[in-house]
């Protein structure tokens, strides 16, 4: 739940619904159908009450024009592994393999750990894309069948970590310790300017990956991948122009780190 989340949507452990771009004709079927009442149509539009609205999900089967959406569905890890492997030839061409992301995946950790182990018996190479907020017990069982675990770093602070993702970073940098001596970690860094982009930071997460043999650092920039998403789910979303780095400080904070003998890459 962090401030800048890209993805809003899988911040629920349910399908949610999404008001699409496409435009409202005002016909009113969906707040015929709404039980809760949360939808209201006036000659501006359509409006929905967010704090009333369950996510039912009715309206979207009543919408004529799929100006709502459902986003999200329940599905098996066989079903999950058959949509993996039609990337089988990309796979190989590329010489990568198949992350398993978020969101968080430790929120569904015991689908994760069945979903990767399928994964290695097919002989893919498996990575996890974390932010290794969950007891040492549930991360340990998925890194079983995980080769590269790309584990986020957004802030060595405890309390700005609480500050701006509602929790503090104690138990995730307890656990790269221990998830270091088990698969090779990269550390991401989501590049939050006036936030954690400071060289006295950046310096300290590379010390913290020298310490624990990480072999590279990716500094990814801020972007406003999710402001949409969260338009269109009724959510606020904090952040603004404010937020991204230049070019100049991300290329000077990218040398720094190569200077460190640091391997590093940016956007990815």
């Amino acid at each position: 739940r962090c401030n800048w989340c890209s993805n809003p949507e899988s911040q629920q452990a349910f399908p949610t619904l999404l008001v699409r771009d496409i435009p409202c004709v005002r016909c009113g079927k969906c707040a015929q159908t709404c039980p809760k009442e949360a939808i209201s149509i006036d000659c501006t539009g359509r409006h929905i009450d967010w704090s009333i609205c369950d996510n039912c999900l009715q309206c979207v089967d009543a919408c004529l024009y799929q100006s709502l959406k459902v986003c999200g569905e329940r599905i098996s890890v066989e079903d999950a592994l058959i949509e993996v492997l039609k990337d089988l030839p990309f796979y190989k061409n590329s010489n990568g393999g198949m992350t398993v992301s978020g969101g968080e995946p430790l929120m569904q950790a015991e689908f994760v750990a069945s979903l990767l182990e399928l994964c290695k018996q097919e002989g893919l190479h498996t990575c996890l894309d974390t932010t290794a907020y969950a007891p040492w017990e549930v991360m340990k069982e998925v890194l079983r069948f995980v080769d590269l675990v790309l584990f986020d770093v957004k802030h060595l602070d405890s309390r700005e970590h609480q500050r701006t993702t509602g929790v503090p970073n104690d138990l995730i940098l307890a656990n790269l310790e221990k998830a270091a001596n088990l698969t090779k970690i990269w550390l991401r860094i989501p590049l939050i300017a006036a936030f954690n982009d400071s060289e006295e930071h950046i310096k300290n997460v590379v010390n913290l990956g020298i310490k624990h043999g990480v072999e590279k650092i990716s500094l990814l920039p801020y972007h406003e991948g999710g402001k949409n998403k969260c338009e269109q789910m009724g959510r606020p979303y904090p952040h603004g122009a404010d937020s991204f780095p230049t070019d100049e400080h991300v290329e000077l904070l990218k040398e720094m780190i190569e200077a460190e003998g640091m391997s590093v890459s940016v956007g990815s």
